[in-house]
């Protein structure tokens, strides 16, 4: 029996809710489609309010200097561009290779590959900062052997297809729960592995400033790369033209620490990346993800854990 004839009445019907969505943007002209995208983004901010209240208070947290109007407008952007990206992830799967690869601009691409040519593979840390899914697609049909770490799915038909479309784009899925014997061996490969690395975690979390707050963040891109020996980038994918859509996927090499002090060279390389990530938020401040609770615990004060501010959830 497959996960998927396990699947309940209601996931099934969320997941027929997405296809006939999906499908029904597909048919329409690109330009059409877009602009539908558009509107129901700006709908789900700002009539919906759909997790308004984090997007604003995340705003406030890492823009305190700038005006409530500018913020507003960035936030109002940020469901416009959310939206906007999923319809191009949609029809990237169904145009194909080429033309996905005619829209993208690369970076350091070349630098990448001959860091990758020694033999230990590449460690690419990423945010949710433009569209992080069409960055690895078109880094993988580029000819870079690529294995992305990615969460299982709530709803199991959900997973399947965005399993199932990743690979027919050329991407290996290694999922998160179990990821780090599958790095190693995808390292070893030569292979390079992609991990979004700005959200919130709470095992084993580092405590590294971004945006001026300490945040709870994951140690695992910093200590594979100095354990391993292979070379650290951060890779983002920028949209930098409206219309038609454009992107350029950058790669920037980052530093990685190697003394006698673990912990210190982990926050140390931790450090290089958000800081590195946070330049580019705040030059494209409406194509970040603001909608996710990165700052839902405070920084212990006697070397514990950390504890989530009052009223915040787990998302």
């Amino acid at each position: 029996m497959t996960e998927s004839s396990r699947v309940g009445v209601g996931s099934r019907l969320e997941f027929g809710l997405y296809r006939f969505v999906s499908r029904g943007l597909a048919l329409l002209p690109e330009r059409w489609a877009h602009l539908v995208a558009g509107g129901l983004g700006w709908f789900a901010g700002s009539v919906l309010r759909v997790r308004r209240s984090v997007v604003d208070e995340n705003l406030a947290r890492a823009f305190p200097a700038e005006s409530p109007d500018w913020r507003a407008r960035v936030a109002r952007g940020s469901y416009v561009h959310l939206a906007r990206e999923s319809v191009a992830l949609l029809r990237e799967r169904a145009v194909g290779a080429g033309a996905v690869l005619e829209r993208v601009q690369f970076q350091g691409l070349e630098m990448l590959i001959q860091a990758m040519s020694q033999g230990k593979g590449a460690i690419l840390v990423t945010g949710h900062l433009g569209n992080w899914e069409l960055a690895g697609s078109a880094v993988a049909m580029a000819g870079v052997p690529l294995d992305a770490v990615a969460m299982r799915q709530k709803n199991p038909l959900f997973h399947e297809e965005m399993t199932r479309s990743r690979g027919e784009l050329g991407l290996r899925v290694i999922l998160k729960s179990d990821a780090t014997r599958p790095i190693l061996r995808a390292l070893k490969e030569g292979r390079a592995v992609a991990l979004l690395a700005d959200q919130n975690v709470w095992a084993g979390a580092l405590w590294v400033e971004f945006f001026g707050t300490p945040s709870a963040t994951t140690r695992g891109p910093a200590l594979l790369a100095r354990r391993t020996g292979a070379p650290l980038f951060l890779a983002l994918g920028i949209r930098t033209a409206a219309w038609p859509p454009a992107y350029t996927v950058t790669f920037q090499p980052l530093p990685v620490e190697s003394t006698d002090d673990l912990e210190a060279d982990l926050h140390t390389t931790t450090r290089s990346y958000l800081q590195a990530l946070e330049d580019w938020v705040r030059r494209y401040p409406q194509q970040y993800f603001w909608h996710h609770r990165r700052w839902k615990r405070t920084a212990p004060k006697d070397g514990g854990s950390g504890t989530a501010p009052p009223g915040q959830g787990t998302m």
